[in-house]
């Protein structure tokens, strides 16, 4: 069965960093006290990692980081649960894709791995990284993602704020364009928002309410524990 914790973002304004996602983690991984962390999203990788597991041995979790080698491939075979870190989305897919790791993920998941993500690791999850706003500062081999759920991620989702006199385009439009060229549902989840998915149930939490996007329909808003795959597929109100 598959188990999901997809997370908006790993810090809160404010915060320090996952401290405002830390009991959900905990919740989530239940007895897992180790496991691996994927640090391909930022260029740093030994700080990022080194970040990661200090934060997560406070919560009595031990890290092991997976490197860009054999190593890093046979460290995720073994893994009783997996982080991906948030960073900018076309460098963690491409490393993804390049090491080949990207079939290891998703087949450990369907066979029960935990996997947590953030952020740019949240949006790795969907079909496709095409709900990034990311820049492509490096081209993967294609936008094809993990595909460990039918829905797409739109991190750090913002309102349109009726008083700015920005003219470029709100997240809100963008992601209907992004409807006009693709069927796939979109979750749109605001700071501190996530995503749990339990087999084929999905659900809402952290603090902010969530927003769902269908291809012709208008969007939905969510509160959290809202159990989102009935919505998600346009099957409930």
């Amino acid at each position: 069965m598959r188990r999901l914790l997809l997370l908006s973002n790993s810090t809160n304004h404010g915060g320090a960093y996952l401290d405002h996602a830390m009991d959900a983690i905990g919740a989530f991984l239940g007895p897992v006290r180790r496991l691996c962390f994927v640090p391909f999203a930022l260029r740093d990788q030994e700080g990022y990692a080194a970040r990661a597991r200090e934060r997560f041995a406070r919560a009595g979790i031990e890290v092991r980081t997976v490197t860009a080698d054999a190593a890093g491939a046979a460290a995720l075979e073994t893994a009783e649960a997996v982080f991906v870190g948030g960073g900018n989305t076309f460098r963690l897919l491409k490393t993804l894709q390049d090491l080949g790791l990207s079939d290891a993920i998703r087949r450990r998941v369907q066979g029960g791995m935990p996997y947590v993500g953030s952020s740019a690791g949240s949006i790795v999850a969907g079909p496709t990284l095409k709900t990034t706003k990311d820049m492509p500062i490096v081209q993967p081999a294609s936008f094809d993602a993990l595909g460990l759920v039918e829905f797409q991620i739109s991190p750090h989702y913002l309102d349109p704020d009726p008083s700015s006199t920005h003219m470029g385009e709100t997240q809100e439009e963008r992601i209907l364009q992004f409807l006009e060229e693709n069927d796939a549902p979109v979750l749109g989840l605001r700071e501190g928002g996530l995503a749990r998915v339990e087999g084929a149930e999905v659900r809402v939490g952290g603090a902010p309410s969530a927003r769902i996007f269908r291809r012709g329909a208008a969007p939905v808003e969510v509160a959290p524990g809202t159990r989102l795959d009935r919505l998600l597929r346009g099957t409930a109100p």
